[in-house]
């Protein structure tokens, strides 16, 4: 159960294996492989969540990244039966399949993207070619569909997205992102050599978010690692 992760809502979060990308910062590297064993059955979950009804206010499905699964829309109408409403974690590595959950019917009621650098910083960050194409393009899935949405950027120190924020989150802005959230990244969970902290780390953070707050988006959040 989680108050964060769908912001302003009390949901039940469900992880999924999977994930084409090999993010620097990932806190959750033991989901990448899809050929792990599961933890838990998905009629667990639904069992789980047939409890909870006038409980909680929704599910949010995350990974790994969620869109990889071939059986999500099948989860997600589990879901929608069981009168919750849905959101989505994505960092955008499957446009198409994003924007099937849009359109023309709407399955999908909240997405949280991940947009983790410029498109041409992206292979520095995921280790995969083309992949900031996707993530954009995905951006402009979300945008024209209308759903609610937040937008995140994860930095740390070094990072593309540290050293390129400002234009990042003026993209965002002029593209019609009406929520934005600045991540800062954190040791926890991730693989061994990952470095989440720098002498003036936190400073610069600060006057990162600052100079994305001034832009005006709708909602804007900081989230701190600690």
């Amino acid at each position: 159960m989680s108050s964060c992760d769908w912001p302003g809502r009390l949901v039940a979060t469900v992880f999924l294996q999977g994930c084409p990308w090999q993010c620097v910062y990932c806190h959750n590297p033991d989901l990448i492989d899809p050929r792990a064993p599961g933890v838990m059955a998905w009629s667990e979950v639904v069992d789980f969540l047939r409890r909870r009804r006038g409980l909680l206010d929704g599910v949010v499905f995350t990974g790994g990244e969620p869109l990889r699964s071939a059986g999500l829309p099948q989860a997600i109408a589990d879901v929608r039966d069981l009168g919750f409403a849905v959101g989505l974690h994505t960092g955008g590595s499957y446009p198409r399949r994003l924007e099937a959950l849009l359109e023309p019917v709407r399955l999908v009621d909240w997405v949280g993207l991940d947009i983790k650098a410029l498109p041409e910083d992206y292979a520095d960050v995921v280790g995969r070619p083309g992949s900031g194409e996707r993530a954009w393009r995905s951006l402009e899935v979300v945008l024209a569909s209308g759903v609610e949405h937040e937008v995140r950027t994860t930095v740390h120190p070094g990072s593309p997205a540290a050293a390129h924020l400002p234009e990042i989150a003026e993209r965002l802005r002029a593209a019609g992102v009406r929520s934005f959230a600045v991540q800062q990244a954190r040791a926890l969970g991730t693989r061994a050599g990952f470095t989440a902290s720098a002498p003036g780390w936190e400073a610069e953070v600060e006057a990162l978010a600052d100079g994305a707050r001034s832009l005006g988006f709708d909602r804007f959040a900081l989230r701190r690692a600690s």
